[in-house]
């Protein structure tokens, strides 16, 4: 198999090259990158891989190694092949009376250690926090719904389906068809039955329990109390951990294997709550889900150096990471002495595609039954005002999205973006993290637009539309999230090195404050239209 290196990035190289065995065929593509983009880092890992593959052909008596004779890297390889302790302790004399080197000493001795632990094995020694800290406070003594369980039974994707004035929000459809995804083939990997579970908690909610159904779940637990109508901290958590513990006919296991929040606002602040009270982990702002067993090596979790365990049945959950340029894969795993369920994850809302609703699913309705502890209700809301109903920027047609690149003047900016949005029949104005959090002076006739719901990326909505122009937008991975599954993607923009340009369709070196008024006037004569865009037709 020959691989083209100019098709891959750095990052996605390594993965694709263990996958290459053939020596000549590395050599060919190191050829080709020598005479093409010529990447350093890219040379590197084609030349070391085909080192690893050349030492694994070569055949070396373990009595006629003189580690005198040999590189570091060439001695690891080498030890590989011994299995006598003897004949490596001999090797590590050799090297005392030669170059002593520590390095060398090291691999030896690293060496002999992998050979002998079997019988000797170094077994890491558990000491709960409370014993190992005991000047430090731990909360987790006094957590009501912590079980320590070791051995315990787990089952079934717990779904939260947040709503809002009586419906479900979309992201909560987003999450149920997503969890009836996973479930589905979980089952049929894992030869199980395991089933899908909403969790509704409000006011005049029940209706919602059927079509939470519709949308996948297979069992719907309501809660139903005037008290918890709005969202409350305390009382949220205190009910969601309390059905996840519960002992009732429906529910034969411990905890939930699995659950998922919505990341939104409450989302956020309940996942945080909830996993804690149950004493495991969160992966927050995840913008992909899948099911998979993984092989980990990490002495904390196998409970022994050198030892691998391959864990079945984990929740892999992807999310960008902090630095911008990767996205990192999230697992929750058990330690030796210590169970870590549910494994649970926050999701951007628009990351998975709303289901067609079956309204033939059938599901059972669980009416859930807790009295609520007056201490969780010491704050009562007397009245609160709805100032506007909100805005929602998902399922247009069209979205200008508006960068830090209105900085230098943002009213006249967002005026330009407004002017496009209007020119077009179905369109709407989103706006980056940086440009929210930017605090612009603005004049109050666009200060309206300058608000979270706007805001997409990884902390702000998802948006799929048919054509996306950003106008200066850098492209930083957190935004990327929010908008990359667009069908086509227009960026204006002064700096060609912008990082967007890279997941771009069409490229426009300009500036904005002057592209965008062209685009509004084509647009307006009808010369440029949502259809003959992607097509990049002149007409």
């Amino acid at each position: 198999m020959v691989l083209d290196p100019s098709d891959y990035e750095i990052s996605e190289l390594g993965p694709a090259l263990a996958d290459v065995e053939d020596v000549e065929a590395l050599e060919e593509m190191l050829e080709a990158e020598r005479d093409g983009a010529n990447r350093d880092p890219v040379i590197t890992l084609i030349e070391s891989r085909i080192e690893n593959l050349q030492a694994e052909d070569e055949e070396i008596d373990a009595d006629e190694i003189d580690p005198g004779d040999l590189t570091l890297a060439e001695l690891g390889n080498a030890l590989r092949n011994v299995d006598d302790v003897a004949v490596l302790e001999g090797i590590r004399e050799a090297e005392q009376t030669g170059q002593d080197r520590k390095g060398a000493h090291d691999l030896i001795d690293n060496r002999i250690d992998a050979l002998t632990q079997d019988e000797e094995r170094e077994v890491i020694e558990q000491i709960p926090p409370e014993e190992k800290h005991p000047h430090l406070d731990h909360p987790t003594e006094d957590k009501q719904y912590v079980t320590s369980l070791t051995g315990g039974v787990y089952r079934d994707m717990w779904v939260y389906c947040e709503t809002q004035q009586g419906e479900l929000l979309d992201v909560s459809k987003e999450m149920l068809g997503k969890a009836r995804e996973l479930m589905d083939g979980y089952n049929a990997e894992y030869d199980a039955e395991e089933t899908v579970v909403a969790v509704l908690i409000g006011d005049d909610i029940a209706e919602l329990a059927e079509e939470a159904i519709a949308y996948g779940a297979d069992r719907v637990l309501v809660y139903e109390d005037e008290r918890v109508a709005r969202f409350r901290h305390k009382p949220y958590t205190e009910i969601f951990a309390d059905m996840a513990l519960a002992e009732e006919d429906w529910k034969d296991y411990d905890e939930p294997r699995y659950v998922l929040f919505p990341a939104t606002h409450n989302g956020r602040d309940l996942s945080a709550l909830v996993q804690a009270a149950l004493d495991s982990g969160l992966a927050s702002d995840c913008s992909d889900l899948f099911i998979e067993d993984v092989m980990i090596s990490n002495p904390a979790k196998t409970g022994a150096p050198g030892e691998q365990i391959e864990f079945d049945r984990i929740l892999h959950m992807k999310r960008p990471d902090f630095s911008g340029f990767e996205y990192s894969t999230i697992l929750c795993i058990d330690n030796p002495n210590r169970e870590f369920h549910p494994q649970g994850a926050s999701v951007i809302p628009g990351s998975f595609p709303i289901p067609d609703a079956d309204p033939q699913r059938e599901g059972e309705i669980v009416d859930y039954d807790l009295d609520l502890d007056d201490d969780w209700l010491s704050v009562d809301i007397e009245e609160f005002d709805v100032l506007d109903e909100g805005v929602d920027i998902t399922g247009h047609e069209v979205i200008v999205c508006l960068g830090r690149g209105i900085g230098d003047d943002p009213t006249r900016g967002i005026e330009l973006g407004l002017e496009l949005v209007d020119a077009f029949d179905d369109a709407a104005l989103g706006l980056t993290r940086g440009v929210v959090t930017a605090s612009y002076q603005v004049d109050g006739h666009v200060e309206q637009y300058l608000t979270e719901e706007r805001q997409i990326g990884e902390t702000g909505v998802v948006v799929e539309p048919a054509v996306y122009i950003a106008a200066g937008v850098s492209g930083a991975v957190q935004h990327k999230v929010g908008m990359d599954e667009s069908e086509t993607i227009v960026t204006i923009n002064t700096d060609t090195d912008a990082r967007i340009r890279d997941f771009s369709d069409y490229f426009i070196e300009g500036d904005l404050f002057e592209v965008l008024p062209a685009l509004t006037d084509a647009v307006q004569r009808g010369e440029l239209t949502p259809d003959a865009i992607p097509a990049g037709d002149d007409d």
